[in-house]
C-alpha cells in the first residue's frame, strides 16, 4: 500500500507540474506570436525568434496554421526543446519559437527527485515493515511451537511473552493470543494434575481393602461362587495396580535403570512369564541398553493384548533393536492406529479397560522407545517397538 501510494502521488505531482509548465510556456509562445502578427500586419521587421514559413516548423503545426488556425507544439529546434506557436499569414504560416529547454530540465529534475524520494520512501518502508513483520512472525512461530509442545504432552511449556508480564506495555494481538495460550496450558495442567492425584489417591486407598479382601477370599471354601469372588478381586487388584502405574507415568518422575541386555534372551523370558503360546522368531539378535523391567512390561502387555483381543498364532519377532508382536485377529481399531490407545476404551466390544496398551506406550516413552500400532500384511494387528539406537 505504501509503495502504491508513493507511485500514485509521484505520478500526480509529475502530471500537475508538467501541465503548469507546458501551460506557462504555451502562454508565453502565444503572446510572442501575437506580437509577431502585429509586426507582420504593420509591415515591420519580424522580431528575433519568429519567422514566416520557417524550415524547422513541425509539419502538423504548419498544416494547422495554413488552415487558418493557431496552435502550439513542443519539438526540437537546433538540438534544443522548443515551444512553437504558429498562426495564419496570407495562406502561409507565421511562427514564433520560445526556448523550452529550461522547462524540460525542470520537469526532468522533478521526475528524478520524485523517483529518488519514492525509492527512498519505499526502501525505508520495506525495511521498517520487514523488521516489524519479522518480530511479529517470530513471536507467532514461538507461540505455535509452544502450542505444539503442549499438544505433545509438555504441559510445562509457556510462551511467557514479555508484554503479558508488564501490564503497562501495549498488549497487541500476539500478546493476547500468547496470554490466552499460557492461561489455557496452566488451567489444563492444573486439571490434569488434580485428576492424576485423585486417581493415585483412589488407587492407594483401594489397595489395602483389596489386599484384605483377597486374603479373606482365600479362606472361603472351594466353590463356584468362591472362584467368581477371587476372580473379581484379582481383576480389581490388577486394575488398581495399573492405575497406580499410569499415575506414576503421568507424573513424569520415573527413573530409568539402564543396563546392557541381550534382546533375544529377554523376549524369551517375557513369553515364558506370560504363560501363552507365543512363537518367538529371532531374525537378528542385538544387545540393547535399556531398563529391563520396563521393557519386559511393555512386551508382556503387547503379548497378553495380542492373545486377549486378537487370535493365534501370535508371533514375536526380534530384528535387531526392532521388536514386533503380530496376531492374526481383526487388527487394531481405527482410533487406536490413528491416535494411540485410550484409557478405559477397548475396541470390538471385548472385555478390558484399555490400560494395558496405555501402560505399554507410557513405559516405551520412558525408555526412549517408539511404539506403533499398524495393520499387518494379510490382516491382523502388528505392534512395532523400536528401541533407541536403531
Amino acid at each position: 500500500m505504501c509503495c502504491s501510494l508513493a507511485a500514485v502521488l509521484g505520478a500526480l505531482v509529475h502530471v500537475e507540474v508538467t501541465r503548469q509548465t507546458v501551460a506557462t510556456a504555451r502562454e508565453k509562445a502565444l503572446g510572442k506570436l501575437l506580437e509577431v502578427s502585429r509586426a507582420y500586419e504593420a509591415g515591420e521587421p519580424l522580431p528575433r525568434g519568429s519567422w514566416l514559413d520557417p524550415v524547422g516548423l513541425p509539419p502538423e503545426l504548419r498544416a494547422l496554421a495554413v488552415s487558418g488556425r493557431r496552435g502550439t507544439l513542443v519539438a526540437d529546434h537546433r538540438g534544443r526543446p522548443t515551444m512553437w506557436a504558429a498562426g495564419p499569414a496570407d495562406g502561409r504560416a507565421l511562427a514564433a519559437a520560445v526556448d523550452y529547454g529550461q522547462s524540460a530540465e525542470t520537469i526532468s529534475g522533478l521526475d528524478n527527485a520524485i523517483i529518488g524520494s519514492s525509492l527512498l520512501a519505499i526502501g525505508g518502508t520495506l525495511l521498517i515493515g520487514a523488521f516489524a513483520v519479522t518480530r511479529v512472525t517470530r513471536r507467532l512461530h514461538l507461540t505455535a511451537a509452544v502450542a505444539r509442545r503442549i499438544t505433545q504432552g509438555d504441559l510445562d511449556a509457556r510462551v511467557n511473552d514479555p508484554r503479558t508480564r508488564a501490564p503497562a506495555r501495549h498488549q497487541d494481538e500476539v500478546a493476547t493470543v500468547a496470554a490466552a495460550l499460557d492461561t489455557m496450558a496452566g488451567s489444563l495442567q492444573s486439571k490434569l494434575e488434580s485428576e492424576r492425584r485423585f486417581t493415585a489417591d483412589v488407587a492407594h486407598e483401594l489397595r489395602t481393602p483389596l489386599t484384605g479382601l483377597q486374603a479373606a477370599s482365600e479362606l472361603l471354601p472351594e466353590s463356584r461362587p468362591t472362584e467368581l469372588v477371587r476372580e473379581r478381586v484379582r481383576t480389581m487388584r490388577q486394575l488398581t495396580e495399573d492405575l497406580l502405574e499410569i499415575s506414576r507415568l503421568d507424573s513424569g518422575g520415573e527413573v530409568v535403570e539402564g543396563d546392557l541386555h541381550q534382546l533375544g534372551r529377554l523376549v524369551r523370558r517375557v513369553v515364558r512369564a506370560s504363560g501363552t503360546d507365543t512363537e518367538v522368531v529371532i531374525v537378528r539378535d542385538a544387545h540393547v541398553e535399556t531398563d529391563r523391567r520396563r521393557l519386559e512390561r511393555v512386551l508382556g502387555n503387547l503379548v497378553v493384548n495380542a492373545h486377549k483381543h486378537g487370535r493365534t498364532p501370535v508371533v514375536l519377532t526380534v530384528d535387531g533393536p526392532v521388536v514386533t508382536v503380530r496376531d492374526h485377529g481383526d487388527g487394531f481399531p481405527a482410533y487406536l492406529k490413528a491416535h494411540g490407545p485410550q484409557r478405559f476404551r477397548s475396541g470390538g466390544g471385548s472385555k478390558g479397560h484399555g490400560l494395558g496398551l496405555t501402560i505399554a506406550v507410557g513405559q516405551a516413552g520412558v525408555i526412549g522407545a517408539r511404539l506403533e500400532f499398524l495393520e499387518a500384511e494379510g490382516g491382523g494387528g502388528l505392534a512395532v517397538l523400536t528401541l533407541p539406537g536403531s
